[in-house]
């Protein structure tokens, strides 16, 4: 999962479809990529389950599948929580430190 998302062309046309569906034109001309690179990487996304498309006349409409999200975000929470501690202390030190530096600032 991580590994097909690890390329950044996929997370670029992941980032597009988070706003929208969008056609494989579209996808082209914002990126600006070729088509046939569009494809190879919308069919890499499509068969690891991360999108899913749709015809509308003669475009093929592309959107996010929300459930290998899920499944990362489920499995990421295990670390969020370890980082969170740490975050948490990095926050409560940088406050100290700006303290320290106001206060300076005030005895000159």
């Amino acid at each position: 999962m991580f590994e097909i998302i690890a390329e950044p062309n996929r997370r670029a046309i992941l980032g597009l479809l988070v706003s929208s569906e969008q056609s494989v034109g579209e996808i082209e001309r914002r990126l600006r990529m070729p088509q046939p690179t569009v494809s190879k990487h919308l069919r890499v996304l499509r068969e690891a389950g991360f999108v899913e498309s749709t015809v509308d006349a003669q475009r093929r409409l592309y959107r996010l599948r929300p459930e290998p999200f899920q499944e990362m975000d489920d499995w990421l929470e295990q670390f969020r929580r370890f980082w969170s501690g740490h975050v948490d202390k990095l926050e409560r030190y940088l406050d100290r430190m700006d303290q320290m530096t106001q206060k300076k600032r005030k005895t000159k």
